[in-house]
């Protein structure tokens, strides 16, 4: 498959393929509350940050570094909350 350059006075659009979330690091901005409920989770993922639903098996409060561990779906994910063995913080 042959890709060309966009005709002459247009601009290549900066779009990012589907990437998964499961390995990114995030952080909590809304509490989850474990089995009874979501919150959401601030990812960094594709040199930017977007926003999850945040599934966690026991309740993580907002502010909570957290690792996706898998993904549900669409913009829904599953959350461990984590130390960054290598933070200098």
């Amino acid at each position: 498959m042959e890709v060309s350059a966009p005709a002459h006075g247009k601009e290549w659009l900066g779009v990012v393929a589907n990437t998964s979330a499961i390995g990114c690091v995030g952080v909590i901005t809304v509490a989850t509350r474990g089995t009874a409920g979501p919150g959401e989770v601030l990812v960094r993922i594709r040199g930017g940050t977007e926003s999850f639903i945040a599934w966690s098996p026991e309740p993580l409060a907002k502010g909570t570094t957290v690792l996706v561990i898998e993904e549900r779906g669409t913009r829904t994910v599953d959350v461990s909350a984590w130390n960054d063995p290598l933070s200098t913080r």
